[in-house]
């Protein structure tokens, strides 16, 4: 199945290199580009594409609130090194992942598929240890304003446990061992934890386990 994406960035260079880049790709296809995020999320609900790569800085409407805004297809962040600040806000807007526009080519394409078959692209470990960094402060903040801790309501005790460990970056493997359940009971209580937050993928329960005071940057465990 080929992988319908649209582009987002302000800088036409960008677009054209990935553009390029995709072309060679035969189960990649580019079905659109914007250079604002006001046009993406026009144009989304236009061509209703299965990946969204988004550039987080762009004028009038960044990625951030673009990304927010944008339902019908998973969004893909470009960042850059300096852009860190960024993050949690992007995470908190349902980005499923980020790209570093330096990264090698096959990492980019290798992303797009991953986030297009529903994952997400931050193995929940570097997602804990970027939330912990924002966390700590002081320092740049992101721009997205933090929202009140969710209920707990429907969550049963050992969801809340299940929760707790994809906090502190525990992949289901882990978890499983740590409760002594197996592997599909795991990954069946993240599928119900999804639903039942609302989450859009295991990067979206990091946060939420932040939130709810699951997890804390003390208490957070191994950030490898």
């Amino acid at each position: 199945m080929t992988v319908r994406i649209v582009l987002a960035d302000d800088q036409p260079l960008i677009r054209a290199g990935l553009r390029v880049l995709v072309a060679d790709t035969p189960d990649l296809e580019i079905v659109g580009e914007a250079g604002t995020g006001a046009e993406a999320v026009r144009l989304v609900e236009e061509v209703r594409p299965d990946v969204v790569v988004m550039d987080i800085r762009m004028p009038g409407m960044d990625g951030i609130e673009a990304a927010r805004r944008i339902t019908a297809a998973r969004v893909l962040m470009l960042t850059t090194f300096d852009d860190d600040e960024y993050v949690y806000g992007s995470l908190r807007a349902g980005a499923s992942g980020f790209l570093v526009k330096d990264m090698a080519l096959e990492e980019i394409l290798a992303a797009i598929r991953v986030v297009a078959a529903g994952d997400a692209l931050i193995a929940p470990s570097v997602t804990k240890r970027l939330i912990e960094e924002f966390a700590a402060g002081p320092g740049p903040r992101p721009r997205a304003a933090p929202k009140s801790p969710r209920p707990a309501d429907g969550v049963t005790e050992r969801e809340r446990e299940v929760l707790t460990l994809v906090g502190r970056g525990m992949s289901n493997q882990e978890i499983a061992k740590e409760l002594f359940i197996s592997v599909a009971t795991a990954k069946a209580h993240v599928a119900r934890l999804l639903a039942k937050l609302d989450a859009r993928d295991r990067v979206q329960l990091v946060i939420i386990a932040y939130e709810m005071g699951l997890v804390t940057p003390s208490t957070g465990g191994s950030t490898t």
